[in-house]
């Protein structure tokens, strides 16, 4: 006869060893900025990972957060990465779970004497005190998430919250028949300025 307990315990232990599920953003290679944000007091698991930086009170917010996009046969990606909030943390980021990279090296923070961009992205990607990444991306599908590798700190601690944002853009490789052609055209360009001068 099978104990009512154990299986109870045994469908309990099973449904917190399932993986946590990430919310996958569909991410468009137009260049604007995506918003994500880091708390460990709400991620559903308390850790620093990305998650979605909406209404607190949407039902799957502090889920973690990962974006998805292709870059097309014949194309290169451009995809890059910024704190956002009180400089001083840094990211490191995955590709379907993977190790993808990390963001630049910055001076840990402080939450006392913060150097805060608020929420402008752009200001904060002119400014080196605040982290950033530009990663170069060949043809292929991608799932990209993160999370903080270094916080600002409070009273000594980490702080664990931040927001940060990501772009993505995509230009066409030029055809190596047209790059042959292009420095064909400089060789010409230069040899008539040589005979010009002599």
């Amino acid at each position: 006869m099978v104990n009512p307990k154990s299986l109870f315990f045994g469908a309990l232990v099973a449904t917190l060893a399932l993986p946590a599920h990430a919310i996958n953003v569909q991410l468009d290679a137009d260049g604007q900025w995506n918003a994500f944000k880091v708390s460990d007091l709400e991620s559903l698991g308390g850790g620093v990972e990305w998650i979605d930086n909406n209404d607190t009170s949407t039902p799957l917010h502090g889920t973690p957060l990962s974006f998805v996009f292709e870059v097309a046969a014949g194309s290169v990606g451009t995809l890059t990465v910024v704190d956002a909030s009180f400089a001083g943390d840094t990211f490191k980021l995955t590709n379907f779970g993977n190790d993808f990279g990390v963001t630049s090296a910055v001076a840990a923070g402080t939450y006392e004497d913060p150097v805060d961009a608020g929420v402008d992205v752009g200001a904060a990607l002119l400014d080196p005190r605040f982290s950033s990444g530009a990663f170069t991306l060949a043809a292929g599908s991608y799932r990209i998430g993160g999370l903080l590798q270094q916080s600002v700190t409070f009273d000594g601690a980490p702080l664990n919250s931040t927001l940060g944002g990501l772009r993505l853009i995509v230009a066409a490789v030029p055809e190596p028949g047209s790059v042959a052609l292009l420095f064909a055209g400089l060789g010409l360009m230069a040899s008539v300025a040589r005979r010009r001068r002599g």
